[in-house]
C-alpha cells in the first residue's frame, strides 16, 4: 500500500507539478514531506502530508520543516 501511495505523489511531481510556479514555503517540498513520511509513518503518513499541505499558506512561518520521527500533525521545530 505504501508504494502506491509514493507512486501516486510521484505521478503528481512529475504530472501535474511542473505545470505551476514552485510555491512551496518549506524545505523539503510539500510533495517530498509527503513521501519520507509515508515512508516513516507508513498510513499516518498521509495525515500529515495533509497537515502540512494545509500549514502552506501564505500567512505561516517559511523555512525547514523535517518528517519528525514520532507521529506529528504539528509543525517540526527542531
Amino acid at each position: 500500500m505504501k508504494w502506491l501511495l509514493i507512486k501516486l505523489v510521484r505521478a503528481y511531481q512529475k504530472g501535474i507539478s511542473p505545470l505551476f510556479p514552485p510555491s512551496c514555503r518549506f524545505e523539503p517540498t510539500c510533495s517530498n514531506y509527503m513521501i519520507v513520511a509515508i515512508q516513516k509513518h507508513g498510513l499516518k503518513g498521509v495525515l500529515m502530508g495533509i497537515a502540512r499541505i494545509l500549514r502552506c499558506h501564505p500567512l505561516s512561518k517559511v523555512g525547514k520543516d523535517p518528517v519528525p520521527d514520532h507521529f506529528s500533525l504539528r509543525r517540526n521545530k527542531k
